[in-house]
């Protein structure tokens, strides 16, 4: 299979709040909006939104309700994404953090109920992954 593209597409009611969170917040364009759709984009990355009553949507989808899946942004620089959006007004969930497996990051929950967790990849405290990691 030579895939041509592939994102995620979340399923919720709330497809103007997701649209206006992601621009105003990270930059996400939209490349495509529809009453019931909506396909946003920033550089190569790309996320679509779809309303649940939709006739195109495939059988099985049910409204995402915020379990088994989050979003990783990665960026270069957390720490000054971090103060951009604190500045700026947004909340938090999670403030920036160090973490001991090697990343900086903070989180978000986005209108849909999606956990956004922004990261820079940094150095793991020494020894962290071995346990993890077959010898």
């Amino acid at each position: 299979m030579q895939l041509l593209d592939s994102y995620p597409i979340i399923v919720t009611e709330r497809l103007t709040g997701c649209r206006d969170f992601y621009a105003r917040w990270f930059g996400f364009e939209v490349a495509f909006e529809a009453t019931w759709f909506v396909l946003l984009v920033n550089g190569s990355t790309s996320l679509a939104f779809m309303s649940p009553d939709h006739p195109s949507s495939p059988p099985t989808p049910a409204t995402y309700t915020g379990d088994g899946m989050f979003l990783t942004l990665q960026v270069e620089d957390a720490a000054a994404e971090y103060d951009r959006l604190s500045t700026a007004g947004l909340s938090f969930d999670l403030p920036l953090t160090d973490e001991p497996w090697g990343q900086r990051r903070f989180g978000v929950v986005d209108p849909a109920g999606m956990w956004i967790d922004v990261v820079q990849q940094i150095e793991p405290a020494p020894g962290w992954w071995e346990p993890y990691i077959p010898a």
